[in-house]
């Protein structure tokens, strides 16, 4: 008899134990904040031309379809007799502007100007059937709608560059004295922009970036050219909310450094940039030094 109960209090003790580490709180598993789809699907701006022979010219059940997403069989204008293979992989991406048009700060259409043309990624097709003069793609991997007359380019893998923890993020960081530049737009041409975001910076290969590379996001007060303008000297006074005793101009006072990002994609004169940290709102028309 006392074995039994010997026996039943330990199997009472192991099952206690083991529930009690299972309700255990568990370390959550690290997510890569630079994942496949954040490299491959950010856009790009660039000055150099992309070669846009190779287009995407209808696809299955068109007579409704206005668009084509993953799983969709896609018809392209190469076939046999310009090389095209079964199994060849393409990105497709197509030339953007801003439907608004409304410039977000001073500069702003300038800067996109000499940055270059700005292209949307819609994802990536694979050839299953090539036929004399045309070939069948499916979709396979959607960052955005496909539709007629979008490019199609040979594939490239895009690295997922390593990053920093947030933790070693510096809010009162030094002037770095390297090039800086400014956060000029932005994917799907949002203004506002927050963690994982993607953004385009006017500093390219030509001035020594490369992936990989950090970029110190960060603005001044009182300037009326950079954001959006606010009130006048709203930086050292403010109606009915007190004042300073002396004026104060934006290069008086310390830099705000907002937060930092990691250069995922570069071009002679832009970087895309994916916000890794962020302290606040980041503008179009913040600054950005590398690290």
């Amino acid at each position: 008899m006392r074995a039994k109960i010997v026996v039943l209090s330990l199997s009472v003790f192991l099952s206690a134990a083991v529930g009690s580490a299972q309700s255990a709180p568990q370390a959550a598993p690290q997510s890569r904040p630079i994942d496949y789809s954040a490299a491959n699907c950010s856009g790009f701006v660039t000055d150099q031309r992309v070669p846009d022979e190779i287009r995407l010219v209808s696809g299955e059940q068109s007579n409704y379809k206005i668009t084509f997403a993953r799983g969709d069989y896609i018809h392209i204008n190469r076939g046999q007799d310009k090389g095209v293979r079964v199994g060849d992989r393409f990105s497709v991406v197509r030339p953007d502007k801003d439907p608004t048009d409304v410039p977000w700060f001073k500069w702003q259409v300038k800067l996109m100007r000499a940055m270059g043309t700005p292209y949307v990624d819609a994802g990536q097709v694979r050839v299953v059937n090539v036929q004399p003069k045309v070939s069948v793609a499916q979709v396979i991997f959607s960052c955005d709608y496909m539709q007629r007359g979008d490019i199609l380019v040979p594939y490239q893998d895009r690295p997922e560059p390593p990053y920093k923890d947030a933790a070693d993020f510096d809010h009162f960081a030094p002037v770095s004295g390297k090039p800086v530049a400014m956060v000029v737009a932005g994917k799907d041409y949002g203004q506002v922009f927050g963690k994982l975001n993607a953004v385009y910076v006017n500093l390219g290969t030509n001035q020594g970036v490369k992936v990989g590379d950090y970029f110190r996001i960060f603005r001044y007060q009182g300037s009326m050219a950079e954001t959006v303008p606010q009130e006048r000297g709203y930086q050292y006074t403010m109606y009915g909310f007190g004042s300073a005793p002396a004026r104060y101009e934006w290069n008086d006072l310390p830099r705000e450094v907002l937060g930092e990002g990691i250069v995922i994609n570069d071009s002679h004169n832009s970087s895309t940039m994916i916000i890794t940290f962020n302290s606040v709102e980041v503008y179009a028309g913040d600054y950005v030094e590398i690290e």
